[in-house]
């Protein structure tokens, strides 16, 4: 659900790219919730986390508690952040509560991304900004 808020909403901006510990595709009702709001993730698929994916980024983010635990190692040039968020794919209930779980965890992450995409744009509109010494 990240790389999909990230894909829509940093359109231009930033390439998100969404790694797991035990990558596999979209879970099907994270698709689901997600094509409620307009965007389609049942195409994307993570990849598996190894260092040399890790120096190509800019910002690693972890979701989960499981994951911020078990990420490998990120060397300190990197940005890493940590948005503590329960995994819906874990939820218990019946079919409507578990949607309402998935629902409450998409619009948290959208929030986030949100907050995100605003910071490396002013970042950029700051940088842009600022006379360049030749």
């Amino acid at each position: 659900m990240a790389e999909g808020f990230a894909r829509a909403l940093g359109k231009g901006l930033i390439e998100p790219y969404s790694a797991g510990l035990s990558p596999q595709g979209a879970n099907e009702k994270a698709v689901q919730v997600m094509k409620e709001i307009g965007i389609d993730i049942s195409h994307q698929k993570s990849k598996s986390i190894d260092m040399e994916l890790l120096k190509q980024m800019h910002v690693v983010i972890t979701l989960c508690d499981n994951a911020a635990k078990s990420c490998p190692y990120i060397p300190p040039e990197i940005t890493s952040l940590h948005w503590p968020l329960d995994d819906p794919a874990k939820a218990v209930g019946t079919e409507e509560e578990v949607l309402h779980e998935f629902r409450r965890v998409r619009d948290e992450i959208k929030r986030k991304i949100v907050d995100l995409v605003k910071h490396i744009a002013d970042s950029a509109e700051k940088r842009s900004e600022q006379p360049h010494l030749s």
